[in-house]
């Protein structure tokens, strides 16, 4: 289970919409909040990227 304060890394190379930035898999971060309810339920701070919101099923606890 994910909670706010945790430190997590990415399992998988993502697209930032938007954007023609990708995170790499091993990118760690900080989850800031978790949001129930949307698609996108992790504000994080990633290194590197800034802060934006990440799926649960692309991230594990670092």
């Amino acid at each position: 289970q994910l909670e706010q304060g945790d430190k997590i890394t990415l399992v998988k190379d993502l697209k930032v919409k938007g954007s023609s930035q990708n995170l790499k898999i091993g990118t760690k971060g900080v989850i800031k909040r978790v949001v129930e309810g949307k698609d996108h339920q992790l504000d994080c701070k990633l290194d590197g990227a800034g802060e934006m919101f990440v799926t649960a099923k692309y991230v594990k606890k670092a």
